[in-house]
């Protein structure tokens, strides 16, 4: 079973995702700072000078606190204005990755294109030539 775990873990997949998940991580913490850093004061200076995080309802009668750090420790709120700003954030992360997804996409046409043109693309590496020879010559192989 460990060698089993060994070449799970050496997979290219693997790795690749763990590093996407890493990086999303820290996308993600750059969203949030473009949303709550820069996005929210200007928001909030053009429409009077208010800050989304402390928007709540008490939904209890001890909260009577002005902001919701203060009103979480007095009792139970529902605070909908954390909720906007986290809103806002999966919005701009999600557009960024449709951005990024369409690029891509854009960057696949382009070569499809290409070879579709007949133009020259890159050879393969050594190794993948000498593969796919062997591949055809285990093709042509009458069968036992």
């Amino acid at each position: 079973m460990l060698n089993e775990f060994k070449a799970f873990i050496a997979r290219g997949n693997v790795m690749d995702l763990a590093v996407g998940v890493i990086i999303g991580g820290a996308f993600g913490g750059i969203v949030k700072s473009l949303v709550d850093d820069i996005i929210m004061p200007i928001v909030g200076a053009i429409f009077g000078g208010f800050d989304f995080s402390n928007y709540f309802l008490p939904l209890s009668a001890n909260v009577n606190a002005p902001t919701l750090a203060a009103a979480r420790a007095q009792g139970a709120v529902f605070a909908y204005g954390n909720f906007i700003t986290v809103l806002i954030n999966f919005l701009i992360l999600a557009w960024i990755i449709f951005l990024m997804v369409k690029g891509v996409n854009t960057l696949r046409k382009q070569v499809e294109r290409k070879q579709a043109r007949g133009e020259e693309t890159a050879p393969p590496p050594a190794d993948v030539q000498l593969l796919t020879e062997i591949r055809d010559l285990l093709a042509k192989r009458p069968a036992v």
